[in-house]
């Protein structure tokens, strides 16, 4: 089974969101002290890849870093930025989903503002800030299997052309 990943990060590096989505579970979102080792784990139950965009030196060690838990010791990591770059589509998620004309409905919210939309729900107790950046991380989640999706037939339309 393959589920698809994304975390966010405060400004101190902590993890404050961790969006898992499979299809026999839908989007899991785990968020501040729901976080740890053990409901990550849990989240992930029965996954053989996950599947990441810039997760191989973003998301999987802040995991393992933060929580101890090394997911690639016992899934399989797929990244997608990496088949992307092989399609000459660079930049980060955002930038990759404009380039495919994916759409999102989460503009002008990056990794940076998710960081101050944490801190203002953090410090402030602003719910809509932490409703703002759920809605983000479950975009960036969700996206990723359209993502793949795209490039499967990015990748179909260059063997019918050899």
């Amino acid at each position: 089974m393959k589920a698809y990943l994304d975390i966010e990060t405060s400004f101190e590096g902590a993890i404050t969101v961790v969006g898992v989505y499979a299809a026999d579970r839908g989007l899991i979102q785990l968020v501040g002290t729901k976080i740890s080792d053990v409901t990550v784990w849990r989240a992930l139950e029965g996954v053989e890849t996950v599947c990441t965009y810039n997760g191989s030196r973003f998301d999987l060690p802040v995991i393992r870093r933060r929580l101890g838990l090394d997911l690639r010791a016992t899934i399989q990591s797929h990244d997608l930025m990496y088949t992307c770059w092989r399609h000459r589509l660079f930049g980060g998620l955002k930038r990759v989903e404009e380039q495919l004309s994916i759409p999102r409905r989460s503009k002008g919210v990056d990794g940076m503002e998710a960081m101050r939309l944490w801190s203002r729900y953090e410090d402030g107790g602003d719910e809509e800030a932490l409703q703002v950046l759920l809605t983000y991380n479950g975009e960036d989640v969700l996206n990723l299997p359209v993502l793949e999706a795209r490039l499967v037939e990015l990748e179909s339309t260059y063997a019918r052309r050899d």
